[in-house]
């Protein structure tokens, strides 16, 4: 049936399998996950707002960072939950269009605020006497503030430029969300002007950010070899180790989605790794800032007592 974006009303979502106890197991492990990622995010929020020792721009940006994905999250999956244990697996047009922009939107502005993370991260190691005149409050909101704006803004170029391409043939998006490769594979026509921005957006709010990281790392790196202790090595890399492995594992999964080449394109394997940094990533954040975190460890035994 010939469809454009004028007639689509609805989108079925394919999800993962079409097997009922496959979908019940994927039902309760999905919401094991995101149980996790609602509770361990609250509280890191928590211990943040409640406890004075954490009245810090590193914690500050942490906080935001777990309030990025305790959204992001939500965004994605209860609808990934519906589609495990009911029959129905529509998603309205305009359900669509909500979905794929705040994804986008959170998922860029994640992007940008670990950048800010990083810059903060050089500001500590490398001028510590002056890091709390430096990384001002009004400096940290702004950057927070410009993070959101900068995601936000992209997201609604992408979003309008992606719902206004011609949906024709099938309706059906193989995948458990409203994503962009999936949502561009249905559109028919010329795609040429729309491929040019799709990738100048990406390049921008995906490879520029990664590039400010790498760049802050290596003025870091270099600081940290003029420390000539090894426990002052030591105690530097600890500082950055965390915001390393967020990086580590949100830039590897989306760059593996979005630049491996479309010749190895493999619809499952593509899922499973969307599947990591859109659910399972937001629940590994707060066990990534905790657990080799003493400050973190005093506020919850705090909290507790």
């Amino acid at each position: 049936m010939e469809m454009d974006n004028h007639t689509v009303t609805e989108f079925i979502l394919v999800g993962f399998t079409t097997d009922p106890v496959m979908q019940l197991i994927l039902f309760v492990v999905f919401l094991a996950v995101y149980s996790a990622t609602l509770v361990g995010n609250t509280m890191l929020i928590t211990l943040i707002c409640n406890d004075s020792r954490l009245h810090t721009p590193m914690y500050f940006f942490i906080g935001h960072l777990s309030f990025l994905d305790l959204w992001y999250s939500s965004v994605n999956t209860p609808k990934i939950l519906k589609t495990c244990i009911s029959e129905d697996k529509s998603i309205s047009f305009a359900g669509c269009v909500a979905q794929f922009f705040f994804s986008a939107g959170l998922g860029f502005s994640e992007c940008y605020l670990l950048a800010t993370m990083a810059y903060d991260r050089y500001v500590a190691i490398s001028k510590p006497l002056l890091y709390s005149q430096t990384m001002s409050i009004w400096l940290c909101t702004f950057l927070v503030a410009a993070s959101y704006l900068g995601g936000f803004i992209n997201s609604y170029i992408i979003t309008k430029r992606t719902f206004a391409l011609n949906f024709c043939g099938d309706n059906v998006i193989d995948d458990f969300f409203c994503d962009l490769l999936p949502l561009v594979k249905l559109a028919c026509g010329r795609k040429d002007g729309y491929q040019t921005l799709l990738y100048f957006l990406l390049d921008s709010n995906v490879i520029m950010p990664l590039v400010l990281i790498l760049a802050s790392y290596l003025f870091i790196i270099t600081t940290i070899l003029r420390i000539r202790s090894t426990q002052g090595h030591l105690k530097a890399f600890s500082t950055c180790s965390s915001h390393l492995i967020s990086v580590t594992l949100y830039y590897g999964s989306i760059l593996y989605i979005y630049r491996h080449p479309r010749s190895s394109y493999s619809v499952d394997r593509d899922k499973i790794v969307s599947t990591f940094y859109t659910v399972v990533f937001p629940t590994l954040n707060p066990m990534i800032y905790s657990l080799r975190n003493k400050d973190v460890k005093h506020a919850l035994n705090k909290l507790f007592k």
